[in-house]
């Protein structure tokens, strides 16, 4: 099962480190691309071997060169087997569906690396650029997983299943689990001043009034956008296909026509002009300006009072955090769960503290169980300053895996692997009637699954 078993992990691992990689196959030192399998109507390239194999070395570095690209390969030949059923069967995903993964990524990213200036610095590409050419292969690892469940959505395990595959697990080889934390939060974000907000207007519509009296669209975005990554390419956003940009800015661009300059437009970012430079069907390369209103000193410490008013009331019972969250919160996404955050990386509310963001961590570390922190300052996922209160609901101790504290992480374990052996009854029959042509330098690996049936 070793095989089938890292599948799970490289749908995994997939997920955050397709957003690392960089595509280097129009260097000139790159090897040339080249297909390393076909699965039906599906092929496998040699990048993405390699962008696996260096992800994965990089983690597992005792992983040797033959071993690691051998397990690679059967795993993404086994995505290449989902995906292919999954076309034949009409499997869909909603773009929805996709732009909420995409987020969802996004914003672990921007978590860890502290605001999106930082992570579009970071990459040398606006978000929207990181967002839409990660676009295909999200919505690909979507139809993945959701053919993945078909095969295993009808597969239970019992208690006893569960008591049995712990009890078959040698002592020795029983895993130590880490300390691990849930943590809710109410935020609350400084309010722009209306006065601000018109000052802002006020100077865009001089820079409009400037470029439709013939001065260039792109000379004024590189001296005066707030968005540092556009601004330095003139303020060219790149092709970006429908459904890449908040809806507010996407409803003006795919309008405009090619050159024409928009009127100002609102988003959570700020304040916009658009010129459409190009449109290809469902993709559009604009042009933009953002200004961005300024937060006043006093309007931050606006909210730090708000919020220990808050906490006040908290500490006198006159309302719980949950509640509390739901009413004053700005955070939309944690509000309506009483505050609680969510991993992005497991998809739970359990964060290992070695993988929180670095300014919580401290705050917690300082905390005892059901604490409410007072106003604690933070930095939103878009970069600005608002302040938070934090209230620690669990914290585990490092401990030896059991039933008693780990009942579902064990459950779920023995749940895989019953899930693992339905799927490699599923390997075998899809593989004797799909057409599987494997590149000669792996016929040799040891694999998990027959490939070879011709």
């Amino acid at each position: 099962m070793k095989t089938i078993g890292l599948a799970f992990l490289v749908l995994i691992l997939t997920s955050f480190i397709g957003f690392s990689q960089v595509d280097n196959l129009d260097k000139p030192d790159v090897l040339v691309d080249k297909v390393m399998g076909i699965v039906g109507e599906e092929i496998l390239l040699y990048s993405e071997v390699e962008k696996q194999y260096e992800s994965q070395i990089a983690m597992f570095q005792d992983m040797t060169a033959n071993e690691g690209r051998c397990l690679i390969y059967e795993d993404l030949m086994y995505q290449k087997l989902l995906l292919n059923q999954a076309k034949q069967d009409s499997v869909e995903v909603s773009q929805e569906q996709v732009e909420g993964e995409i987020d969802r990524r996004m914003r672990f990213f921007i978590e860890q690396i502290g605001s999106e200036k930082k992570l579009e610095a970071y990459y040398g590409k606006t978000i929207l650029e990181i967002k839409s050419e990660f676009r295909e292969m999200v919505e690909n690892q979507l139809l993945i997983q959701k053919m993945q469940s078909k095969i295993t959505e009808n597969i239970q395990v019992t208690p006893s299943d569960v008591r049995s595959y712990f009890d078959n697990i040698p002592s020795d080889s029983l895993p130590f689990i880490d300390s691990e934390l849930e943590v809710a939060h109410i935020v609350k974000s400084p309010a722009i001043s209306p006065e601000e907000k018109e000052r802002v207007k006020e100077k865009l519509r001089g820079i409009r009034k400037r470029i439709i009296n013939g001065e260039d669209f792109g000379t004024l975005a590189y001296l005066y956008s707030d968005d540092p990554m556009s601004a330095q390419k003139n303020g060219e956003l790149g092709f970006v296909q429908r459904g890449a940009l908040v809806p507010a800015f996407e409803a003006v661009a795919f309008k405009l026509k090619e050159n024409q300059v928009s009127d100002l437009v609102e988003t959570q970012y700020g304040f916009h002009i658009l010129q459409l430079i190009e449109r290809r069907g469902e993709k559009v390369n604009v042009r933009h300006i953002l200004l961005v209103p300024k937060v006043a000193n006093v309007a931050l410490q606006e909210s730090r009072a708000f919020l220990d008013s808050i906490h006040q009331l908290i500490l006198l019972d006159s309302i719980s955090f949950s509640m509390a969250a739901e009413k004053f919160s700005d955070d939309n996404d944690s509000k309506f769960s009483g505050g609680l955050l969510m991993n992005p990386q497991s998809g739970d509310s359990r964060f290992v503290p070695d993988m929180m963001d670095p300014m919580l961590a401290f705050e917690i570390n300082k905390m005892k169980m059901g604490e409410v922190s007072g106003p604690v300052i933070m930095n939103t996922s878009e970069g600005k300053q608002a302040y938070r209160l934090i209230q620690l609901i669990s914290r585990t101790n490092p401990h030896v895996a059991n039933l008693k504290e780990d009942y579902q992480r064990i459950q779920a374990a023995s749940l895989t692997e019953k899930q693992n052996t339905a799927i490699k009854s599923w390997v075998t029959k899809k593989v004797g009637n799909t057409y599987v042509k494997l590149d000669k330098e792996y016929q040799s690996c040891d694999f998990s699954n027959n490939w070879i049936t011709q």
